[in-house]
């Protein structure tokens, strides 16, 4: 029987990385749209993820997500997919790549105002230890055990 499913997860490698600056633009942009627009740019990618673990998820060798994180302390920082696949499962197989990789407990960092995003780490069994507040608002420190 072979995986019918279209998408791949993939090591990162600098050829994704103009895909995954447009993805973490666009992203942005999508999830926080209270934010002025211009308060993101292309160049964010790289520092957001500089020093941390990336995986990449890939349709026809073309990047459609991302999952990033910080290997020490078990932190998932970053989970992307392009606004345009919302709803295909390629955050789910993301995130599970990814916590097939690290420790537990894991832990994250998840906008209250970004309900969707609430509620599929809900729906992945995360559960909320306490809050805090950043540059797009409240948030909830998420931990997986």
């Amino acid at each position: 029987m072979t995986d019918s499913y279209p998408y791949k997860i993939v090591a990162y490698t600098p050829d994704f990385a103009d895909a995954l600056r447009r993805i973490y633009l666009d992203g942005r942009r999508y999830a926080f749209p209270w934010m002025p627009a211009e308060a993101y740019q292309p160049g964010d990618f790289d520092v957001a993820v500089e020093g941390e673990h990336l995986l990449v998820a890939v349709h026809e060798d073309v990047a459609v997500g991302f999952v990033s994180w910080w290997e020490p302390d078990n932190f998932i920082h970053c989970l992307f997919v392009d606004p345009a696949l919302h709803g295909a499962g390629i955050g789910t197989h993301l995130l599970n790549a990814c916590l097939g990789r690290i420790g537990r407990p894991a832990r994250l960092k998840c906008v209250v105002a970004n309900e969707a995003a609430i509620r599929f780490y809900a729906r992945q069994k995360w559960t909320v230890v306490s809050q805090g507040s950043c540059d797009e608002g409240a948030y909830s420190l998420m931990m997986l055990h």
